[in-house]
């Protein structure tokens, strides 16, 4: 190991690109970190993997992913795995976006023959997806009756209802597109009237809706289990829980701050109150658990609607068949959740709640909870890019369940805040050096396009490269954007 250390957060390379920030003060756990190359030790999301090595309960160490940057309470990359019985449960460690996640749908098209009937396809996506803050009415808004179902039920309540790309897309979600935990009754009112007219929405900021081709095949064994080929049509979804979910993670925030040192000293001793959190069984800790699993639903419900709103513009606006279209979910996979899942530790199988702020899991092959036709190869996993350079598909590892709770990153990662990428956009036109590069874009309005410009983010190949190296999750297609729509 060498040893690299500035500012006030300690490091050392344990090998390649992973870092760990040994035990001090009050952390229970090292912190590690996924880098390509030494991190910066005054970045303050290098503090906020410290300070999560402090939750109680915490196990092994507190992760962050090569995406990392600062978030509240945990850094957007963290990922904390604590004991299902003694650990506690942190709103902070999913985020307010409850179960944002992508989801990719393969079709049997060649994506260079439809380029000319790309503005055709994106101005209609556009027109049956509602974008925007506040954006609602993509389906008749939901009695408290449906809105309960949909709670319960996440996406078999929209593939019931014919929202698909085939019948079996929730069999092909993560969880299976439902968290059984959950408990509509736990969801307040505010958060009902906030969710009940948004389902089939893709909301703000960087959620959007995307047409993309298939590159590069990387893994051509793990790209044929995924129904994957060269010059593919792939549509990309990128979306959460609205507002739905952003009511409960700021009700149960509101709720737990105050209470900190009820739970006892190590919840009075955490370093940072926006790391609020509650023991798992207390009556706080489960309604936001029953809460959040409820949200978690919703968001799989609204990225299914959305599947159906597309494919229902491309089959209308192509003038195809379904069988010429040849629609599929490839995967869906959530970003921002806590679940209670099983993993080996110490010779033996635990119960642990892992939160992924921002990290996506990357089960690996032979696992039971990874879909039948990828068992053998490994969990697709999902990691977006920017809207003018690519995204990618990996497949999850063996590696990844010893050493990260099988747990991957999630996209490119911000490296600009919004204020900073508006001020560098001034004066341009994002949506013509986009076409310039054969993209089309349509999105709500220009500031969102000057937010979520390329130079704002990492570049995704170099986060996925250190994935890659080391054997967290495999590299197995690139995704290059044609066409984009945005919030």
């Amino acid at each position: 190991m060498t040893a690299h250390q500035g500012g006030h957060v300690p490091l050392r390379r344990i090998e390649g690109d992973l870092w760990e920030i040994p035990r001090h003060g009050g952390m229970k756990v090292p912190g590690r970190v996924y880098s390509p190359g030494p991190p910066a030790p005054d970045d303050p999301a290098l503090q906020q993997v410290a300070n999560v090595a402090h939750l109680p309960g915490i196990l092994r160490w507190s992760l962050a992913m090569p995406d990392v940057h600062w978030g509240y309470g945990f850094p957007i990359g963290g990922v904390a795995a604590v004991d299902a019985e003694h650990g506690a449960v942190s709103p902070g460690g999913v985020g307010y976006d409850i179960n944002c996640g992508v989801r990719v749908v393969t079709t049997g098209l060649d994506a260079e023959e439809l380029r000319p009937r790309l503005h055709a396809l994106a101005a209609r996506i556009y027109r049956d997806v509602p974008t925007g803050v506040g954006a609602s009415a993509a389906i008749p808004r939901l009695t408290p009756r449906e809105l309960d179902e949909v709670l319960a039920q996440g996406a078999r309540w929209a593939v019931a209802r014919g929202f698909r790309a085939a019948a079996d897309d929730a069999d092909r979600c993560e969880e299976g597109g439902r968290l059984a935990g959950a408990d509509p009754a736990a969801v307040s009112a505010r958060a009902r009237e906030r969710g009940s007219d948004q389902l089939g929405t893709l909301g703000s900021g960087n959620h959007f809706l995307e047409l993309d081709r298939v590159a590069r095949i990387h893994d051509a064994a793990a790209a044929e289990a995924f129904g994957l080929f060269p010059g593919q049509l792939v549509v990309q979804i990128h979306s959460g829980s609205r507002g739905l979910g952003y009511q409960v993670c700021d009700e149960a925030l509101a709720e737990l701050a105050p209470r900190l040192a009820s739970y006892g000293p190590d919840y009075a001793a955490l370093p940072d109150r926006q790391l609020a959190c509650a023991p798992i069984g207390s009556p706080e800790g489960r309604r936001y658990l029953a809460a959040m699993q409820a949200a978690a639903n919703f968001a799989w419900a609204n990225r299914q609607v959305m599947t159906g709103l597309a494919v229902r513009a491309l089959l209308d606006t192509l003038g195809v068949s379904d069988r010429e279209l040849g629609a599929r979910l490839l995967y869906d996979v959530c970003h921002n959740v806590a679940k209670l899942e099983e993993h080996q530790l110490d010779g033996g199988v635990r119960r642990v709640l892992v939160h992924r702020k921002g990290a996506t899991r990357a089960f690996g092959p032979g696992d039971a909870r990874v879909p039948a036709p990828y068992r053998e190869v490994g969990q697709p996993v999902l990691i977006p890019g920017d809207m003018g350079r690519y995204s990618y598909v990996l497949a999850g590892t063996d590696k990844a369940m010893r050493d990260t709770f099988g747990s991957s990153c999630h996209g490119a990662g911000r490296l600009l805040s919004r204020g900073e990428a508006l001020r560098r956009a001034r004066g341009r036109s994002i949506a013509r050096e986009l076409a310039d590069r054969g993209i089309e874009v349509i999105a709500r309005g220009r500031k969102t396009l000057g937010e979520e410009m390329s130079e704002a983010y990492k570049d995704v190949a170099q986060v996925v490269a250190v994935m890659d190296g080391a054997g967290i999750s495999r590299l197995v297609a690139r995704l290059d954007p044609l066409a984009v729509v945005k919030g």
